[in-house]
């Protein structure tokens, strides 16, 4: 089978060094490399022939352990794909939006753990989002607006990605567990085509520490992808999905290409390809764009 290997890495020389240790690793397992085509800085595309997929990941995780370089092991055919889903906190912005309320309510400290904990799997999303909601019953809704102002900012490199993938005809969509008040801005700056979320519930112009029903969590961001590609007539092999917790996992899984972006263990453990080093345009170099490919401001 023809595979696809795209080495990224903030660092050139780093990421030359991981073309020559897997070069050298990927004899090991029978693969045949072809020479490598330099897509950018510290990105490297790598066509090669292999028996099977998942002994040629695992032989380039081992050689590019302790190395500053992101690897993407795929099927070269259908790899640049027609539906970019994505995750919005600590995706493509750079913070968790309800531990920024929090801060704002005084019980930052409190939240952020209970965050934490199920964005690594250990807690039920709805459950724990419900008990975190409770926690900004009586904030202005006015600190919403002042939240974004200041503290969301989009991570380096997503407003390229979503903007170049657009620009070749794929449909971009955001989908978060956060607040539909963040994606709408969020979706807005980056150049998302729509975007899904939950609705915190006002009154008198406070929070009532309410979410409202039904939840968006793990199963709902996986019905997402189903009903964006089934809209588009695509199959989820036609899209990429990028997330970093455990609630982004099931889209993650059921996407052609499910990218772990600076995730919790258990999403980078079962993620396709997972990005720790370099920033979003990571996914760009794993679908073949060129940085001459790239739509930027």
């Amino acid at each position: 089978m023809q595979l696809a290997l795209t080495l990224v890495s903030p660092t050139p020389e780093a990421a030359q060094a991981g073309v020559d240790l897997v070069n050298a690793a990927l004899a090991g397992v029978r693969a045949r490399v072809k020479e490598p085509r330099l897509l950018g800085p510290g990105a490297y595309d790598l066509a090669l022939e292999a028996q099977a997929i998942a002994p040629v990941r695992i032989a380039v995780a081992n050689a590019l352990e302790g190395l500053p370089v992101d690897a993407c092991v795929q099927h070269w055919n259908g790899r640049r794909k027609r539906l970019l889903i994505a995750d919005m906190d600590s995706t493509i912005i750079g913070c968790e939006c309800i531990d920024e309320l929090a801060d704002f309510a005084g019980v930052k400290d409190k939240v952020s753990e209970i965050t934490e904990r199920a964005m690594r799997g250990e807690l039920d999303f709805e459950s724990a989002l419900r008990e975190r909601v409770a926690m900004l019953k009586g904030l202005s809704v006015d600190v919403l607006q002042r939240c974004y102002d200041e503290r969301v900012e989009l991570n380096l490199g997503a407003r390229t990605l979503v903007r170049t993938m657009a620009a070749h005809g794929a449909r971009a969509f955001l989908v978060s567990g956060g607040f539909s008040f963040f994606t709408s801005r969020v979706a807005e700056a980056a150049g998302f085509h729509a975007n899904r979320a939950n609705t915190l519930i006002e009154a008198e112009g406070l929070l009532t520490g309410e979410v409202a029903r039904p939840i968006l969590g793990r199963e709902a961001k996986l019905a997402a992808l189903r009903e964006e590609t089934a809209a588009l007539g695509l199959t989820p092999a036609e899209a990429l999905a990028v997330g970093d917790g455990a609630n982004d996992l099931a889209m993650i899984n059921a996407a052609g290409l499910g990218v772990a972006y600076r995730a919790k263990p258990i999403v980078a453990a079962e993620a396709d390809a997972k990005v720790d080093h370099f920033d979003l345009t990571a996914l760009l170099h794993f679908q073949g764009y060129a940085i001459q490919d790239f739509v930027t401001d």
